[in-house]
């Protein structure tokens, strides 16, 4: 089982955004209103959670948007979802579960990029845009961010290291995780299972995949002030709101 890489980041504010799925639209009112309205600039650090692609109308969208955002803002950090990482198994370039991408939402994004879900997989990479290609095979595992948090997609094995934590369940994990409390003294923001809310667990986790693609809203939290910034699936206003950072609950 391959394991996984930690990498570390810093930055005055820490903004944490989670699932996306295809869903270009509400992702870009958002990235506007970090830019426009919250101030965005070099000393901030944005981390995508993972989960930029399948199940929503254009997944290829919502990698031009992403990657529009990161020429404004080269120190952001996107992460690797176990949907990307289905994507690049199906292409034959390592991952797991490639035989299930296209029902499990996969379809959809080989539709955006006009792809033919006959052709071999060697067709199918060369007809990705070289850009989306390289986007998808540099994602990270786990960034640990001011010191302070575990910015990860799915979650981590609380039984083991931080630094001794595998693909499978960086990328893939939930009731291990989510039911538990663990010992890494940091707080561990995820996305992977949506919740109708962002999930508050401090000091331990904060889930901030609040179901987008299933006609729910896009969340982002600015983990050092706690400043909540959310927009509704098809609307194009956000919301901003404060959350309690030291609120212990479930």
């Amino acid at each position: 089982m391959a394991s996984s890489t930690v990498t570390e980041a810093s930055g005055k504010r820490v903004f944490a955004i989670g699932d996306v799925h295809g869903c270009p639209d509400e992702l870009a009112v958002l990235l506007r209103h970090l830019s426009e309205k919250e101030g965005v600039s070099s000393e901030d650090l944005v981390v995508f959670l993972g989960d930029y692609i399948d199940r929503g109308p254009n997944s290829k969208a919502v990698v031009d948007v992403l990657l529009e955002f990161r020429k404004n803002h080269p120190e952001c950090r996107f992460l690797k979802g176990n949907h990307e990482d289905m994507l690049l198994d199906f292409l034959g370039f390592g991952g797991r579960l490639g035989h299930a991408f296209l029902y499990n939402g996969g379809l959809e994004t080989m539709q955006s990029y006009g792809i033919s879900v006959f052709a071999p997989p060697e067709e199918m990479t060369q007809a990705l845009p070289q850009e989306h290609f390289k986007f998808m095979c540099e994602l990270e595992s786990i960034v640990v961010a001011n010191n302070k948090f575990i910015c990860v997609h799915a979650g981590l094995n609380p039984l083991r290291d931080i630094n001794a934590q595998n693909d499978s369940d960086v990328f893939w994990i939930r009731d291990e995780f989510i039911s538990n409390v663990h010992a890494f003294e940091k707080t561990v923001i995820f996305g992977h299972t949506p919740y109708k809310e962002i999930f508050v667990h401090l000091p331990y986790k904060m889930g901030l995949d609040t179901g987008l693609v299933f006609g729910n809203k896009l969340s982002c939290v600015e983990l050092t002030g706690g400043a909540v910034m959310q927009i509704e699936r098809d609307t194009t206003e956000v919301q901003v709101t404060q959350l309690d950072l030291s609120e212990n609950g479930n």
